[in-house]
This record gives structure tokens, C-alpha cells and sequence, in this order.
């Protein structure tokens, strides 16, 4: 005789959605960020991030406020002016974003409504270094749907803490972008057991039929 199922068994990751508790989280769309003349050479990633991962993630806004989904921003950004308060990995990789400055603001394409939150942090996870898992269960989100900069950095880091703490993680894969083609496509490889993948198309699609 077999044992039974768990109930808590599921058979994919692609669990059921509603609005009122879903966020859509926008990672690093900053003028930082986007300032190509001052970082690290990369044209794939201002490539595809200007010919269509910019566009995606609007027609994510756009969507998440027609149906009531909370869109969330974070930013790279000081909490103190000489940024004593960064993580050592930020001190080390010589991020210095001042606190209220051009370059820790979302991106004009991007701009956030007046009543949707801008979380400042200083690690790759907003896990780790914002009250981000504070407000979401103060909210009653259990789940996220990830967009932002970079796919192998802070959108990995979010993603695996975020389903470590139940979070019901789903990674936009045109909606995020590293450096290069190569290392976006193995990061979505290698986080991919934590979070459920879809692309802008298919999840304004779910997001329509689940939603309306």
C-alpha cells in the first residue's frame, strides 16, 4: 500500500495568483544604473535594457496598477552622506550612492506614483539591509514578481532569500538584465529552482485572466 500524497505536495511552482496579495518589484532601475558613460563598460546590457527590458517592465506597471498589484521599488542609496552605513561588499566594490541625489532616483521611464514605495538599500538583497519582508507581510503579499538590475546579483540574492522566507518568488526573464547575454542566461539557470519563471507577455496574460 502506498503512502499517501503530503497535501503540501505541489505539482509545479506556477501556484494560484491574487491581486491583492501580489507585488511587482522593481530592482535598481536607477539613473545610476543607467549612467553608461561612468560604469563599467557592458553594451549588451544597455542594448537590451534600452531596446526592451525598460519597455517590459513598464507594461508590468502599467498592468500592476490597472489590477491592483502593488508595485514596489528599490534603489542603491546611502542612508548616511559619507555611507559608513554600506555593506563591506558595497564599500569594497566602491558603490557610493548619496542619499537624495540623481543618481539613487528610478529612471523617468520607470517613475513611480505618489503613493508607492521607494526602499533605499545597501546590499544586493533588500532582504538583507530593509524592512522589505516587514511591509510585504504587513501588506498580506505572499507573492513577488521580480524585475530590475542585475539578474546574477541583487535579482539572484532577492530571489533565493525571498523564497527561503515563503515567498512565492516569480522572475520576470525579460524584465531583467545583467551585464552580459551569457551570464543572464546562466544566472536564470541557476536560480531557477527557486522562483517561477515568466516572461512579460505570459504573466500580463496571467495577470488579465487571473485578475480581471
Amino acid at each position: 500500500m502506498s503512502s499517501p500524497r503530503p497535501q503540501d505536495v505541489f505539482e509545479s511552482r506556477a501556484l494560484p495568483l491574487t491581486a491583492a496579495r501580489t507585488a511587482l518589484l522593481v530592482i535598481d532601475a536607477q539613473n545610476w544604473v543607467m549612467d553608461e558613460k561612468n560604469r563599467h563598460p557592458r553594451p549588451q546590457f544597455y542594448e537590451d535594457v534600452r531596446g526592451f527590458v525598460i519597455p517590459n517592465i513598464a507594461k508590468l506597471i502599467e498592468a500592476s496598477r490597472r489590477f491592483g498589484v502593488e508595485v514596489v521599488y528599490t534603489v542603491m542609496e546611502n542612508f548616511t552622506e559619507d555611507g559608513r552605513d554600506r555593506s563591506l561588499d558595497y564599500k569594497l566594490s566602491g558603490f557610493f550612492i548619496p542619499k537624495g541625489s540623481h543618481d539613487a532616483t528610478v529612471i523617468d521611464e520607470l517613475r513611480p506614483e505618489r503613493d508607492e514605495m521607494v526602499i533605499p538599500k545597501t546590499s544586493s538583497s533588500l532582504f538583507n539591509s530593509t524592512n522589505f519582508e516587514y511591509l510585504m507581510r504587513n501588506i498580506g503579499i505572499d507573492t513577488i514578481m521580480v524585475t530590475g538590475f542585475l539578474t546574477d546579483q541583487c535579482v539572484d540574492h532577492t530571489i533565493r532569500d525571498g523564497a527561503d522566507r515563503g515567498f512565492h518568488m516569480i522572475c520576470i526573464s525579460d524584465g531583467v538584465a545583467t551585464d552580459t547575454r551569457e551570464r543572464h542566461v546562466a544566472a536564470l539557470n541557476a536560480f531557477k529552482g527557486y522562483c517561477r519563471t515568466e516572461t512579460t507577455s505570459s504573466m500580463i496574460a496571467i495577470m488579465e485572466r487571473d485578475f480581471a
